[in-house]
């Protein structure tokens, strides 16, 4: 953290990402095709196939420069991209609104941000919204769950913001801070516990991280979900990985107890209850972009 992205030693610890450690172990299970697990979904199973295997490896500072990862994104896209905008779950469906979410943010993070099919993510982003602010993921209505479109903004360069992207994101970003990151509906307590890797559930690093990487860290609605962050660090001054996905309550908690085949299988790369990298990484970034709000 701090250093330019010419700097050498950041030059040399990402040479070194996908030789060793973590990206290299999800790497190392990659089929010489682009896909891992099986070719014919690249969704399922949950939460091991392409899918989710982009979405780590996308966390993790990896690009289409490597051939791996321009294998597997050019798969995905010309599998799942539709012709009016966004990216399926199956062959024969509609766009689906987290996965599209998921999805343009791991792409531009991948270098595709001026693909045809990822700007056309971004504009289908637009059009889906909910007049009010939000979006709605499997028509359940706006909720603090369906974070993912505001995730991909936090990442898609700013020169090719439209007004309409810049009007979608504000009421989006309006409809989080009235919430103030955590009040809606029942209290839920998995939100308030941090994972990784995060797939489509919603914690309040989720919310922190793309509202302070969207600029709206010096807002004060945001105090509960700041306090809730620094009350959650260890004396040594890290965090912790609470726990891995599916990490869930209620209703999804009780479905999958009824339909335990349907379950989505854990996949993590540390240790749940112990002190983690990638949870203490996130935290600093999200505290050092309040600092420079202020």
């Amino acid at each position: 953290m701090g250093k330019a992205e010419d700097d050498p030693e950041v030059q040399a610890a990402k040479e070194l990402i996908p030789k060793k450690g973590w990206a290299a172990d999800v790497l190392v299970r990659q089929n010489s095709k682009g896909w891992w697990v099986g070719a014919e979904s690249l969704y399922q199973p949950k939460y091991l196939s392409t899918n989710w295997m982009l979405l780590v490896l996308s966390d993790l500072a990896l690009t289409k420069e490597d051939p791996r990862i321009e294998r597997a994104c050019d798969l995905w896209i010309r599998r799942y991209s539709r012709a009016e905008g966004g990216f399926a779950i199956e062959r024969d469906k509609k766009a689906h609104l987290c996965t599209t979410g998921n999805m343009a943010r791991a792409l531009v993070r991948f270098g595709y941000a001026d693909h045809p099919d990822v700007a056309r993510a971004f504009e289908w982003f637009v059009e889906h919204r909910d007049k009010n602010g939000g979006w709605s993921c499997f028509g359940s209505g706006r909720n603090l769950d369906s974070w993912e479109p505001m995730s991909a903004f936090a990442v898609y360069p700013k020169k090719k913001w439209t007004e309409g992207m810049k009007r979608a994101v504000e009421a989006a970003a309006e409809f989080y801070l009235q919430r103030e990151l955590h009040r809606q509906g029942d209290h839920y307590e998995p939100w308030y516990r941090f994972h990784y890797p995060t797939h489509y559930y919603y914690d309040l690093l989720v919310g922190l991280d793309f509202m302070t990487a969207l600029g709206y860290g010096d807002d004060p609605r945001l105090k509960h979900a700041f306090t809730h962050l620094k009350e959650k660090r260890r004396s040594d001054g890290r965090w912790n990985l609470d726990a891995i996905h599916p990490d869930v309550e209620g209703s999804i908690a009780e479905w999958y107890a009824k339909h335990p085949k349907h379950a989505p299988v854990p996949f993590g790369i540390e240790a749940a209850g112990k002190p983690s990298k990638m949870i203490t990484l996130r935290a600093m970034i999200v505290l050092e972009r309040l600092e420079r709000a202020k």
